[in-house]
């Protein structure tokens, strides 16, 4: 029996996705809803790494860069543990490549969309049922008045991965595969036979995380990359219920305001992230937010 490393660690997934442009191509037409007949066809790789202009400047890293044929660039980044920063640091990613397009002197109308790709290993939105959320530069009077210049994708992989939460994407049926192949692919398991048989790409792609296909150096990587991992999730898990046992146990001789803002204070200063507090607590986000507000807390 085939035994399969896991596709959302770093090396396999810059091994899929990075020295194979065929399968970045089915993975970004299945995700992303283009335009019909605007299809990626054909891309280039671009270094992963967007160095600053300036000596000050701050340098990113992105998993996978890409420019297709239309000149539209695509930036995929995967996530193993949720940080509240992870969503600042798409639109950063997304805005330097955007702006590093153009040249001193040229039009701004030589200027390409660039896509942001987040895929999250956790639920970011526990309250929701939705584990697909695309986002757009909109008008908040006329949503469909649209600056298409930046659009983000960001998919929850922890949710339930199904064709219900993909209605505008043209490759619904493809688009589930890849998140589920991503999603259950290691030790014995990988997504069934016969809905493999139907797509060469998601083959290849499974194939590609067989454990024979590595060198030991690599075998040895995986595991370093994996433990580190590992061990990063169980501080977050440690910090998370001692914030919640401090505010509990604070909050029991105070009333019921006082005692959420003592608890929600607290979990902030070590969690940093409305989502997180809220699906630890139950205590409505729009409660979260006002406290912070009132104590001079910006979200």
């Amino acid at each position: 029996m085939s035994r399969y490393l896991d596709p959302r660690v770093d090396l396999v997934f810059k091994k899929i996705f990075g020295e194979h442009p065929d399968l970045l191509i089915s993975f970004l037409n299945a995700l992303i809803p283009l335009p019909k007949g605007k299809e990626i066809s054909s891309i280039d790789y671009l270094p992963a790494e967007l160095v600053p202009n300036t000596p000050l400047g701050k340098d990113s890293i992105v998993d996978v860069r890409c420019v297709d044929n239309c000149g539209r660039q695509f930036m995929v980044e995967r996530q193993m543990l949720w940080t509240s920063s992870f969503r600042s640091r798409m639109v950063f990613n997304s805005s330097k490549a955007y702006v590093k397009q153009l040249a001193v002197g040229k039009p701004y109308d030589l200027l390409e969309p660039v896509y942001g790709i987040g895929i999250v290993n956790a639920k970011i939105f526990p309250e929701k049922e939705q584990f697909y959320h695309h986002y757009k530069v909109v008008n908040v009077e006329d949503s469909e008045d649209i600056i298409e210049d930046l659009e983000f994708i960001l998919v929850e992989l922890e949710k339930d991965i199904k064709l219900k939460g993909l209605t505008k994407l043209q490759h619904k049926q493809l688009a589930v595969l890849w998140l589920r192949f991503l999603k259950e692919t290691r030790g014995d398991r990988t997504i069934g036979a016969s809905e493999l048989s139907q797509h060469a790409e998601l083959q290849k792609a499974v194939s590609i995380c067989e454990v024979g296909g590595y060198t030991d150096a690599e075998l040895f990587l995986y595991e370093r990359n994996s433990d580190a991992i590992s061990t990063e999730k169980t501080l977050q898990n440690e910090t998370r219920r001692e914030a919640l046992e401090e505010g509990r146990a604070e909050g029991k001789i105070e009333g019921r305001v006082e005692k959420e803002t003592s608890i929600v204070l607290k979990m902030w200063h070590k969690l940093q992230s409305i989502e997180e507090i809220h699906a630890l607590t139950d205590i409505p986000m729009a409660t979260i937010e006002e406290i912070l507000k009132q104590n001079g807390i910006n979200t």
